[in-house]
């Protein structure tokens, strides 16, 4: 299992995480669509040849873009994030994967 995590700016949130689910993603036992989000705010500054979805280049762009996480089942892992990739605005998504590890009690 690993957990997804990704940044978005809330005009895209819902369908993003869309797609992430279309791909498998935050299926937890008996339930799917979870996942947990917060609204934050990011910062970047386009370099000469970007293309970005928001700003201009060479000057720092504040955003304000939600953090959602959400679980992936080890043979997903590569759809999921195929999907996010295809379905996020930004020319370069900011997402990072962790593993987890499986707790027995």
């Amino acid at each position: 299992m690993y957990k997804l995590c990704f940044y978005v700016p809330e005009s895209h949130l819902e369908e993003v995480k869309d797609a992430v689910f279309a791909a498998g993603g935050g299926r937890i036992g008996d339930y799917d669509r979870c996942s947990w989000q917060v609204l934050g705010r990011g910062q970047y500054r386009p370099l000469e040849g970007s293309q970005p979805f928001l700003g201009q280049e060479n000057q720092v762009q504040l955003v304000s873009e939600w953090k959602v996480e959400l679980v992936v089942a080890d043979e997903l892992i590569h759809d999921c994030v195929k999907a996010l990739k295809q379905a996020h605005p930004y020319e370069t998504p900011a997402f990072d994967v962790w593993r987890l590890s499986d707790m027995v009690f």
